[in-house]
């Protein structure tokens, strides 16, 4: 059994920081719907403007809002306007294809390859 990527919403733009808040990321539910990632689920957070990585939980977001929002000490290492990538994973027996979502600059969904 290894972990595979399974869901990948790709180059998102973090439209809020949040300090306030005890962690996690808050995601448009219809993205993440499409890329089949659950609330509560954990993620890989990657930061393709600074760099920065962590390992967070998914909370909802409005449907159809765009919003992305890293909370709580999250908002230190990722800020409001960087362009992200969001990963989750599957432990599984054997390789799986991963459904990445495209996004614009609005977080506003492009398309879906599987």
């Amino acid at each position: 059994m290894k972990f595979v990527l399974s869901s990948k919403i790709f180059k998102a733009v973090v439209t809020e920081a949040n300090l306030n808040y005890e962690g996690s990321i808050t995601i448009d539910t219809e993205l993440c719907e499409k890329a089949g990632l659950w609330i509560g689920e954990k993620v890989l957070v990657v930061s393709n403007t600074s760099g920065a990585r962590l390992e967070t939980y998914i909370i909802p977001g409005r449907p159809g809002s765009g919003v992305i929002c890293m909370n709580g000490a999250a908002a230190h290492l990722i800020k409001k306007g960087e362009e992200i990538i969001i990963m989750g994973f599957t432990l599984s027996g054997s390789p799986i294809t991963p459904k990445i979502v495209y996004v614009d600059e609005n977080n506003r969904f492009i398309k879906i390859i599987e």
